[in-house]
C-alpha cells in the first residue's frame, strides 16, 4: 500500500507577507480611530457633520473594512 503525504497547512506565500502585515497595521489603525470616533461628545460629532448613530455605526465596522485609497 503507499501513502501520499500532502502537507496541507496553508501559508501566505513569502511576497504576500508584507502585503498581509501592511493591511493588519491599517486595519488596527483604523479600529483605534473609530474607537476614539465613537468617544466624541454630541458637539464634536455635530462639529464634523455625525449623528452619535453614525459615529456608532462606523465603529462597529470590521477592523480588516478600511478603505480602498488606503490600499493603493
Amino acid at each position: 500500500m503507499a501513502h501520499i503525504f500532502a502537507d496541507t497547512r496553508i501559508a501566505p506565500r513569502p511576497h504576500d507577507v508584507p502585503a498581509l502585515f501592511r493591511r493588519l497595521v491599517l486595519g488596527l489603525g483604523a479600529a483605534r480611530q473609530r474607537r476614539r470616533l465613537a468617544e466624541l461628545d454630541e458637539a464634536l460629532l455635530r462639529d464634523i457633520g455625525l449623528t452619535r448613530d453614525e459615529a456608532v455605526a462606523e465603529a462597529r465596522r470590521p477592523v480588516w473594512d478600511v478603505p480602498q485609497s488606503w490600499l493603493r
